[in-house]
């Protein structure tokens, strides 16, 4: 876990401090349990009480939560942008759909670009690393691991670019995706004839990065969803025309 010890001032304001930071920083996710009271302690070096009083604070904050008999995590409500209204309208209406990949598109191309220009040789580590498991993934045509691995794979840009607002703006969009609220993700990893492109798109993003190529890695990303946003819309055309094959099936069946 990435506490360190803590050096001055009043100890609970300092740890307060600390685990603001690692929030706002995407470090501690939201859901995520923090160590038990006596090993966070010892890791931030300091007494329990004075952990207590920071955990009280960060609680009433609204950036902490406590489960009875479980422990002490990451608030939730930190992952949500959008009221369940609005996301009721987003599940409902098509247009959300082709808004949300625009909308992830210019974030994302602006993402990979500080990422490729200003990320520091760890953050591509990381996206390398998740890539190397998308590929392995690939072999084993899991379409669950691969959904996974897309989503991790395109959060490790946005953290990469080390801009909070849009670091937690695009976990929040991500939430929704996870949740299927604008799609499927895993019916498109299931799709022969796209998981091959996909895994090459998202070779050609890596590349690009870790050669550090901002306009190679902004025109990766800008082809990729691209294509995510052509394959949808393809995938609903084919859907509203299964349903009227089946309406001429039916009636001819019944005449």
């Amino acid at each position: 876990m990435p506490f360190q010890p803590i050096q001055s001032e009043k100890l609970s304001h300092a740890v307060v401090d600390q685990i603001e930071n690692l929030i706002l920083r995407g470090i501690l996710r939201p859901g995520e349990r923090l160590p038990a009271e006596r090993e966070l302690a010892e890791r931030l070096g300091v007494s329990r009480p004075s952990l207590r009083d920071a955990i009280a604070q960060l609680q009433n904050d609204g950036l902490l939560s406590s489960k009875a008999g479980s422990g002490i995590f990451v608030a939730d409500v930190l992952g949500s942008a959008f009221s369940p209204a609005l996301i009721r309208l987003f599940e409902r209406h098509d247009a959300a759909v082709t808004d949300y990949i625009a909308f992830r598109r210019d974030l994302e191309c602006l993402a990979v670009e500080r990422a490729a220009a200003m990320g520091s040789e760890t953050d591509l580590k990381i996206v390398n690393a998740i890539f190397l498991k998308m590929e392995i993934a690939h072999e084993k045509r899991d379409a669950a691991i691969e959904a996974k691995l897309d989503a991790e794979f395109h959060m490790a840009i946005i953290e990469a670019s080390h801009n909070v607002i849009m670091l937690h703006m695009m976990r929040s969009m991500f939430d929704l995706l996870q949740q299927g609220v604008f799609y499927n993700r895993q019916v498109i990893f299931k799709q022969r004839t796209t998981r091959g492109t996909l895994l090459d798109q998202h070779r050609a993003i890596n590349d690009a990065l870790q050669k550090r190529d901002p306009a190679a890695a902004r025109m990766a990303v800008s082809d990729h969803l691209s294509f995510v946003e052509n394959a949808l819309y393809q995938g609903q055309k084919a859907d509203r025309n299964e349903k009227i094959s089946r309406l001429r099936l039916a009636h001819i069946n019944e005449s």
